[in-house]
């Protein structure tokens, strides 16, 4: 799993870094100045809300340029797993909630993916790190605010 200087994802995520972070240092950057001087150009900066709101704005974006570098320096790229009759990273897995009987079908991914909106839970969160290993038929126990709750592995898919 990660550790707290490495973070798991794919290729393909790390390519979508590269690419915000391209933009975020070429487009925005030069957005974020261009309204600075905009707002400089209104006269006293001390009572200048549009340049308050500007040196923000720069304030955020390179908070973010470099929360990005720290990504991309910091990668580790995880391949889909191989191993088809184990849960890895990369797995489409379909479970069932044993109490209630309620199926659910998640894709495990790398921390950086994650996305319980779209089915895609990390390798790090309790229900991945609970799945990660596991076969088809086994029954995993997560550990959840509401307590242990049971799942059984219906499907692996790759």
């Amino acid at each position: 799993m990660a550790d707290s200087n490495r973070y798991r994802m794919s290729r393909q995520r790390l390519e979508e870094i590269k690419e915000e972070l391209n933009y975020m240092q070429t487009v925005r950057e030069k957005e974020v100045a261009e309204q600075i001087k905009e707002a400089r150009s209104f006269g006293d900066l001390s009572e200048n809300s549009e340049y308050d709101e500007a040196k923000t704005e720069q304030g955020k974006l390179y908070s973010r340029i470099a929360e990005f570098q720290d990504l991309i320096e910091h990668a580790v790229i995880v391949e889909d797993s191989e191993d088809s009759d184990k849960v890895g990273i990369g797995s489409i897995v379909t479970v069932r909630d044993v109490k209630s009987g309620v199926t659910y079908k998640y894709k495990l991914v790398g921390s950086q993916e994650a996305n319980p909106m779209e089915g895609k839970i990390s390798d790090d969160s309790p229900f991945g790190r609970a799945l990660y290993g596991h076969a088809h038929g086994e029954t995993v126990d997560v550990d959840a605010p509401a307590g242990i709750i049971q799942y059984e592995i219906l499907v692996i898919e790759k």
